[in-house]
């Protein structure tokens, strides 16, 4: 599906041309005259980027910002501003935005940094969908296969992983072996970098 950029203005006339510019490229958009409308949207859950002016009479970019942070919600956003708001954009990106332009935003420097910012959601949204499919795995594992796997990425060899559990070290092997295909691990490395992943989140 195509990405969604998001685009906060209460200018009727710039979001239509901007719906125009992203709509040229296959880009899907959704236009909010403000930060409130934005919040209260129904918003597909998919990959994309928010452009917003830094000054909206509901607020400004660095509130955007800190109500998305605290809802949770990582999409990178694109701070538009006049000359006059550079500060404050320079305090919209210590605070996360991916970038800032200011007008006015020749139409290539806008779709390039939307180009950017949705690729690197799209890159955010890939690692978080390979952890859930691993984490779905992993929930696949018996009891026993999870404690195995948990030894062995704490670098613990068959025998001493037996001793752990007392168990024999054939049994031991057979719960890895059994572990590795259902993680598809296909080596030892593998199954040590999966278990990392899991235990870190990322």
């Amino acid at each position: 599906m195509p990405p969604l950029i998001h685009i906060i203005d209460d200018d009727a006339l710039l979001r239509e041309a901007l719906r125009g510019l992203f709509r040229s490229a296959d880009y899907e958009t959704m236009d909010h005259a403000s930060i409130e409308g934005f919040l209260a949207a129904d918003r597909p859950n998919r990959p994309g980027c928010v452009i917003v002016d830094v000054r909206l009479p509901d607020g400004n970019g660095l509130d955007l910002l800190n109500r998305m942070s605290a809802l949770g919600m990582s999409q990178p956003v694109l701070v538009m501003t006049g000359y006059g708001d550079i500060p404050m954009s320079v305090r919209a990106m210590k605070a996360g935005a991916a970038d800032f332009l200011t007008k006015p935003i020749r139409d290539r420097d806008l779709f390039d940094a939307a180009l950017a910012a949705v690729a690197a959601d799209q890159e955010r949204w890939a690692v978080e969908e390979a952890l859930l499919d691993l984490q779905r795995l992993y929930g696949g594992l018996t009891a026993r296969e999870r404690q195995v796997v948990d030894l062995v990425a704490l670098g613990r060899l068959n025998k001493q992983i037996a001793g752990d559990l007392s168990l024999s070290e054939s049994t031991v092997k057979t719960h890895r072996r059994s572990a590795m295909r259902k993680l598809k691990a296909r080596t030892v490395a593998d199954l040590v970098r999966m278990a990392d992943r899991l235990k870190a989140g990322v």
